[in-house]
């Protein structure tokens, strides 16, 4: 994969304009480093099938760089999984976003800081950028507070102004523990879990893309991602 010519230290923390007191940069600095921990103790001990990567390989040969597009709850294998490849991720930029922000940022990914409520012009500015200067973008597109499993348009806004391709993938763990009171469900694969990683084919804009166009390729990322869930449940259950 294209490691990018830029730095992801452009779209480092300090890109975060929120302004965090002395108790919350204590509970984010000590969140961060338990997450990193597990990412890393869960990560390395995970056992992977790939399935549609010859998407993955088709997205590279249109030469304009990729949108990762997947579910928030997916992160902690995710991370793992596409580490150390200077992919530039959108966060959001409260509380939850920044201690993400720093996990992400030990395992080689930049930080675009922004969401669907908040700082999302600037944060898509910057992942433009990066991506005309080789480096690659990802969204959990039904961040950052769902509603869960509604893919949100910001990798269709993207798309249309880079030419990237959007490359919706799904991670499944034959074991996970389940956060069932948060809005996303998040998971954390059980170590030494097998996990099944399900990529589809490579979604493109057209730059000139008008408004109906965009409603429907975002409608295709939905069903993209749908289809990916179904192939990973039946993987589950088989």
């Amino acid at each position: 994969m294209n490691t990018g010519a830029q730095s992801t230290t452009e779209f480092s923390l300090e890109s975060n304009s929120r302004r965090f007191s002395a108790g919350e940069r204590l509970k984010i600095s000590i969140a961060a480093q338990l997450g990193a921990l597990m990412v890393f103790v869960v990560g390395r001990n995970l056992r992977w099938e790939i399935h549609g990567w010859e998407n993955w390989e088709a997205a590279q040969s249109f030469g304009h760089g990729l949108i990762y597009t997947f579910w928030h709850r997916e992160i902690c294998a995710a991370t793992w999984f596409w580490r150390k490849r200077g992919i530039v991720v959108m966060t959001s930029q409260n509380f939850d976003g920044e201690y993400i922000a720093r996990i992400i940022n030990r395992y080689g990914y930049g930080a675009a800081r922004g969401s669907s409520s908040r700082g999302a012009g600037r944060a898509l500015a910057q992942m433009v950028r990066c991506l005309k200067n080789g480096l690659d973008a990802a969204f959990t597109t039904d961040g950052p507070r769902g509603p869960r499993f509604v893919a949100k348009q910001g990798s269709v806004i993207l798309a249309k102004a880079t030419g990237a391709a959007i490359l919706c993938f799904h991670i499944a763990p034959r074991r996970a523990y389940t956060f069932r009171k948060s809005w996303d469900r998040f998971q954390i694969p059980c170590p030494f879990t097998r996990c099944a990683l399900f990529i589809a084919p490579p979604i493109r804009v057209d730059r000139d893309a008008g408004p109906d166009e965009q409603v429907a390729k975002l409608s295709e990322v939905q069903a993209a991602l749908d289809q990916l869930c179904s192939q990973g449940a039946a993987w589950q259950r088989g």
